[in-house]
């Protein structure tokens, strides 16, 4: 079974693929932090998604970016598409 992936984990891989707002603080209590707040739009996210796939060998659903709309949301439908969540 593949490790769960935290939010570090994610804003790690989200900061890979999309960058960092200099305004925004990637590193305090996000997780309940909508994405728009953070900078990021649909297509980051779909970027991200792209990344962990390849990351952790596992299919995340196509509407992942339209889905979840916060970093807990989004952690969610990814440790249940790797089998921990």
């Amino acid at each position: 079974m593949t490790a769960m992936m935290t939010v570090d984990d994610l804003m790690k891989v989200m900061r890979a693929a999309a960058g960092q707002d200099e305004n925004v603080d990637l590193d305090g209590d996000v997780l309940d932090v909508p994405f728009a707040d953070l900078g990021y739009d649909s297509l980051a996210l779909l970027e991200t998604a792209v990344r962990i796939e390849r990351e952790y060998g596992t299919r995340l659903a196509d509407d992942l970016a339209t889905t979840a709309r916060t970093p807990r949301e989004f952690l969610t439908l990814v440790n249940d598409g790797i089998g921990v969540g």
